[in-house]
């Protein structure tokens, strides 16, 4: 997941046409579905893609060390355009690029999916990454802008794309974690 989240982030990186055609835009989500995908390809600056290709890589690196199922892979990828689907309900986002809501889904994935594991220290880094998730969103305050910029950063923030994906990746790790049916034999 996340060589397809990065790899065509750094093929489209500052070519002419990519936010054009690629950028998320509320008008263009029905007619335009394929940006519910290539949103999270468009970078507008270097910075903006170097911050969200480390990302990617911490995201997918703590998946691997967690060796979370293939599930968490899937769940992670399902949250991808739902993260993006809900921008529509925020006002003043006109156009959007990056990585970061996608992120915030994976790394809620990756919480929720710790906290079910067995060893403990596991479920204790779960909790720690929860927490932080949770504060990070709240000091965000998403329901009060949906855009700021950081002083000192040439890029703008999407608060209200992180809490998107972070509940896609709340409600999808749900679904992960939820019990397995345990194949037998079928009752007569």
């Amino acid at each position: 997941m996340g060589a397809l989240l990065l790899l065509p982030s750094l093929a489209v990186f500052d070519h002419p046409t990519a936010t054009r055609v690629l950028a998320w835009e509320p008008g263009a989500a029905l007619s335009e579905p394929w940006r519910l995908w290539s949103a999270a390809w468009v970078h507008l600056s270097l910075l903006h893609l170097v911050a969200n290709a480390a990302g990617t890589l911490l995201v997918t690196a703590l998946g691997l060390a967690a060796r979370l199922p293939r599930r968490a892979a899937l769940a992670w990828a399902l949250a991808w355009p739902l993260t993006h689907l809900g921008l529509l309900v925020l006002p003043g986002i006109g156009r959007y690029g990056g990585l970061s809501g996608v992120l915030h889904a994976g790394v809620a994935i990756v919480a929720v999916a710790l906290l079910k594991e067995e060893p403990r220290h596991e479920r204790r880094l779960g909790l720690a990454i929860v927490v932080a998730l949770a504060l990070k969103l709240l000091w965000e305050a998403a329901w009060r802008e949906t855009i700021t910029h950081p002083v000192g950063w040439d890029i703008a923030v999407a608060p209200g794309a992180h809490a998107s994906g972070a509940l896609a990746g709340v409600v999808l790790a749900g679904w992960l974690c939820r019990p397995q049916r345990q194949a037998g034999p079928v009752p007569r």
